[in-house]
């Protein structure tokens, strides 16, 4: 399919009463559709879904279409979306410790690169701290510095031993043994199958 149609049809999966913020609705998408803006509505299409639970065929779609158009930021936020309700999606503040504080120094990449290891409460069987992975999507910045906070998006690896995590927890984010930074949970979305926490 094209990216025109794969915006529509993406467009037909918008319920007609959703909009954003700035009152921007499906009908302003088709505007744009119709003058060939194609990135300008991609761009609507996405902030539509921010705030809106929509299907998974709506960001395969979109992202589909971010691809064909090249626009690769795009096209990894769908994906990432499309990962989110396939497998679940915890949002967090994260604080990453001061330079000096850890052993990182350099900025994280805040497009869903990096996969830490996260301290969400679990043993081996030996008694030890057992850790998890999950990838990291850093809200409204391309990448987060030592010392700095920012909410997060985490993709669990195995999504069934984050069944635990509940808003207001305390999580600790590794690179290694130490500490790399503290996170407070925010909200907890199972995949599509199950009913959303918090």
């Amino acid at each position: 399919m094209d990216v025109a149609g794969l915006l529509e049809s993406a467009g037909l999966l918008v319920p007609e009463e959703t909009g954003t913020e700035n009152d921007i609705t499906v009908g302003d998408i088709w505007d744009y559709l119709v003058h060939d803006e194609w990135e300008t509505a991609l761009g609507l299409l996405e902030e539509l879904g921010a705030g809106h639970p929509l299907p998974l065929t709506f960001w395969e779609k979109i992202a589909d279409a971010a691809e064909q158009l090249r626009l690769e930021r795009s096209s990894a936020w769908c994906q990432w979306r499309c990962s989110e309700i396939r497998n679940g999606m915890v949002r967090a503040d994260l604080t990453l410790r001061p330079v000096g504080e850890a052993r990182r120094a350099t900025p994280i990449a805040g497009h869903g690169v990096m996969r830490p290891m996260w301290d969400i409460g679990h043993l081996s069987p030996a008694g030890e701290r057992a850790l998890n992975v999950a990838r990291i999507w850093v809200e409204d910045m391309p990448s987060l510095e030592p010392g700095e906070r920012a909410t997060v998006r985490l993709l669990p690896l195995t999504p069934s031993q984050w069944k635990h995590v509940r808003p207001g927890q305390l999580i600790s984010m590794h690179e290694d043994r130490s500490v790399a930074g503290t996170a407070v949970i925010r909200e907890v979305h199972r995949p599509a199958t199950a009913a959303p926490a918090g």
